[in-house]
């Protein structure tokens, strides 16, 4: 028909996109079939809960990335202040998991409101900052902005300190982008580390953490960290091969979340983990094509936002493995097990897809 223009999405993206997608459900397979085995008596217990929730987010990345990501602007804000609500509402009738407090129940589905909290912010900032875009310049600007994040970042931080990292990161980005002068990022700095020593002060398991980063040898709950230590040494450069873990066999708990990647060197070896790096690279680096080649700033911030939130996770949760940083509780996107994580994840990929295709 007259008028309407055919979407064209950034393939290479999707590309990346899909051989990660593919990847990661292998991997999830080869890491979590003996834990299934064992908890559940079946091998792909995690691997059919991880596709149902990646057919569930792919048909939602699509729908997504079929719109104009302009209509976003209306739901931003009431998209933000139901992602505070849910935090809330974890904190007051939230499901403890490992003495945490991260699920919201509804019948027989469970999701982690944190995993919407990040896609909410993203737009919710590219509204706010697009709105405010010509007084970016002021410090009373970037105060009012970051005071209005700090709710989520407080919630969130009560009983996930990593995902509020994340969050945090992803506003620093996305200020930083907009604002035309950068010394002020300095204070900014001060202030997000004042933040960081309050809520590691609250919780003495998180302090803890710190002793354990610093001699795991010395606790017992550094054991997860030496036994990942141990599964990337033995991975050599080619791997022991697809399924052939020994640190899997229950040496690293849970070897499908958080610590996957070292199970990953440990049957792929430095290769395999240097293929899955490259691809999170193209990732990334498409995010930063979309983001300078976008139509408009909403949009552009949309992508950077994407890009950041991708960037800094990745980056926490190969330092948490290879014990750079102390143990936060970071997944890997699209490779450890966790269905709220991958669908909010494909959800921000629509949003992506949908601003290339405006690109002229």
């Amino acid at each position: 028909m007259a008028g309407l223009k055919k979407r064209s999405y950034d393939y290479t993206l999707l590309i990346a996109l899909s051989v990660l997608i593919i990847m990661g459900l292998i991997i999830l397979y080869s890491t979590s079939s003996y834990n299934g085995m064992v908890k559940f008596h079946d091998s792909f217990y995690y691997l059919k809960k991880q596709i149902f929730a990646t057919t569930l987010g792919i048909a939602a990345m699509f729908a997504v990335a079929g719109m104009d990501y302009h209509i976003w602007k209306h739901f931003a804000v009431p998209g933000y202040i139901a992602a505070v609500l849910l935090s809330i509402a974890v904190m007051l009738f939230g499901d403890e998991y490992n003495g945490s407090k991260r699920w919201l129940s509804l019948g027989p589905f469970s999701f982690q409101p944190s995993e919407y909290a990040k896609v909410a912010l993203i737009l919710f900032l590219a509204y706010v900052v697009t709105k405010n875009v010509k007084k970016m310049s002021s410090v009373f600007t970037l105060v009012k902005i970051m005071a209005g994040i700090l709710p989520i970042v407080g919630l969130v931080g009560a009983s996930n300190l990593s995902t509020a990292i994340i969050i945090l990161g992803i506003a620093v980005v996305l200020i930083f982008i907009a604002s035309p002068k950068y010394a002020q990022f300095i204070w900014m700095g001060i202030l997000g580390c004042g933040f960081m020593a309050i809520f590691l002060a609250l919780e003495s398991y998180r302090l803890e953490r710190l002793a354990i980063w610093r001699n795991p040898e010395k606790y017992e709950k550094g054991y997860q960290t030496l036994q990942g230590l141990y599964a990337i040494g033995s991975g050599g450069l080619f791997g022991r091969g697809l399924g052939e873990s020994v640190q899997k066999l229950g040496f690293v708990p849970e070897a499908q979340n958080d610590m996957i990647f070292s199970i990953i060197c440990e049957e792929l070896g430095l290769f395999g983990a240097g293929i899955i790096l490259i691809l999170f690279l193209i990732l990334i680096w498409r995010f930063f094509v979309i983001a300078t080649h976008a139509k408009d700033l909403f949009g552009a911030l949309i992508a950077s936002g994407a890009m950041a939130h991708m960037m800094i996770q990745v980056i926490l949760n190969i330092a948490v493995v290879t014990n750079t940083i102390p143990n936060t509780g970071i997944t890997l996107p699209f490779v450890s097990y966790g269905g709220t994580s991958v669908v909010f994840l494909l959800i921000e990929m629509g949003l992506v897809l949908s601003v290339s295709s405006l690109i002229e």
